[in-house]
């Protein structure tokens, strides 16, 4: 006979594993645009800002209702948001085969994106299992969903060259309202939603779970996932096209490559969870920032044909990033942005228990908006600077800021909890001539710096 605890177990486990699970299907959905939007582009001879304004709008969607979805996650629980969440992306995937011309496209990318919507909705259900010393691990599992932009870059191109772009939208509709259905039949509602019934108790009004949204802590931390998710959705649509522009590959090879970025930016997000555990979410946030900042820094660097002026003639030379560095940089990339993408969420349960729907939701909102706005502003660097690595020289930007932001912030509160660090940290020589003449003598005996004597220079 099961026991109880053995059933609670039971319940958590299934929660977890099929949030994830789900989560994955709905981002292989969110993604589409990364594989069929290179086929649309040729048919519709698009520019490479209308082809990254298509690949971000499912973003757009996606990333604005996160704020509304996180709190009715907290409201009506998460497990019936999110099976509505894969319905409706199912039903508007498969429309998508309707489209007909650039607006139309448009259109039905904007219905495609609320399978976006789905990472605010299992932060909060997923949360609410599992105790705070654990929070981190879990979500970085459920976060790991991300993996769902490489089974997109590996199957769509192999469905598309068979069976044309139409049957991805379809076979992609029909995977969500499967994946409704096992969620739906196979997990429970979250414990705190069970209490809540019990208790007769009503939601709290959506003006109380906004109130966290005035610290500006929040929007620090929404820089943050701007950068590490934000960046991470933008390139998993871009590098299917830098392939093909830079490295002239066809597009099955140029997508299964995409993959070596996307599945480290997915997989080691687990890993993160974990390391935001054991070392703290802080800690994890400046390895995610120094090594972002070392990898940007590499692949910003453009092609450069060197001529210098030799002793015997000039000499001539080129400097370009080849195929295989590059390829190892991008993965390295993805890794340091899944570790920061799982060490952003552990802040959230821990700073504010009671509202990780809404925070999580405008952090998630933030972040999604970084994967909307960088494809666009990456087209539009090609189209007026014309360097293909311009795209990694505005996420060398985005992550210096937040660098040097984050070192501030965290400066400023260790002041503020011990003021003895705001005291004078020169030399002990300079801080003894700094001293009123009456008290240097003495400052000086305590310090161990001799006074200096008269004839002293």
């Amino acid at each position: 006979m099961m026991t109880e605890d053995t059933g609670e177990h039971g319940a958590q486990s299934r929660a977890l594993w099929l949030s994830t699970l789900s989560f994955t299907v709905c981002f292989a959905v969110w993604t589409i645009f990364s594989i069929i939007g290179v086929q649309i582009k040729k048919d519709l001879g698009l520019s490479d800002t209308q082809f990254g304004l298509l690949a971000g709008t499912p973003i757009l969607t996606g990333s604005l209702i996160r704020l509304v979805l996180g709190i009715w996650a907290d409201q009506y629980g998460g497990r019936i948001v999110n099976v509505a969440v894969m319905v409706t992306a199912a039903i508007a995937t498969w429309l998508l085969t309707f489209a007909y011309d650039y607006p139309t496209f448009l259109l039905a990318a904007l219905g495609v994106g609320v399978a976006g919507g789905s990472f605010a909705v299992g932060i909060a259900y997923v949360s609410k299992w599992f105790p705070k010393e654990k929070q981190g691990t879990a979500l970085g599992i459920f976060g790991a969903g991300n993996v769902g932009a490489a089974v997109t870059k590996f199957l769509a191109p192999m469905v598309m060259v068979h069976f044309g772009w139409t049957m991805v939208a379809n076979l992609w509709a029909v995977g969500l309202l499967v994946m409704a259905a096992i969620f739906w039949f196979m997990t429970s509602d979250d414990p705190d939603l069970a209490e809540r019934r019990k208790s007769g108790k009503k939601p709290e009004p959506m003006s109380a779970m906004l109130k966290p949204l005035r610290n500006l802590q929040v929007w620090r931390f929404s820089l943050y996932y701007f950068f590490v998710f934000g960046g991470f959705v933008a390139l998993a649509l871009w590098l299917p096209r830098y392939y093909v522009g830079v490295y002239g590959l066809d597009i099955v090879t140029a997508g299964l490559l995409g993959a070596a970025y996307s599945i480290p930016g997915s997989l080691f997000r687990v890993l993160g969870g974990t390391l935001s555990d054991k070392h703290g979410a802080r800690k994890v946030m400046y390895w995610t920032f120094i090594g972002s900042l070392v990898c940007t820094f590499l692949l910003s660097y453009p092609a450069t044909h060197y001529i210098v002026s030799g002793i015997k003639g000039p000499i001539e030379f080129t400097f370009a990033l080849g195929f295989v560095p590059f390829t190892i940089l991008t993965f390295c990339l993805g890794f340091f942005m899944s570790l920061g993408k799982a060490a952003v969420y552990k802040h959230i349960p821990v700073y504010y228990p009671g509202r990780v729907g809404a925070v999580g939701g405008i952090v998630g909102l933030i972040g999604g908006l970084g994967g909307f706005i960088l494809p666009i502003a990456f087209g539009i660097l090609n189209d007026v600077v014309g360097v293909w690595t311009s795209c990694f020289m505005l996420l060398f930007l985005i992550v210096a800021v937040s660098l040097a932001w984050m070192h501030l912030a965290i400066r400023e509160m260790e002041k503020q909890a011990h003021p003895e660090l705001a005291r004078p940290r020169d030399l002990p020589e300079l801080e003894a001539l700094n001293l009123p003449k009456a008290k240097s003598r003495k400052a000086a005996k305590v310090l161990g710096v001799a006074p200096a004597g008269p004839g002293a220079r």
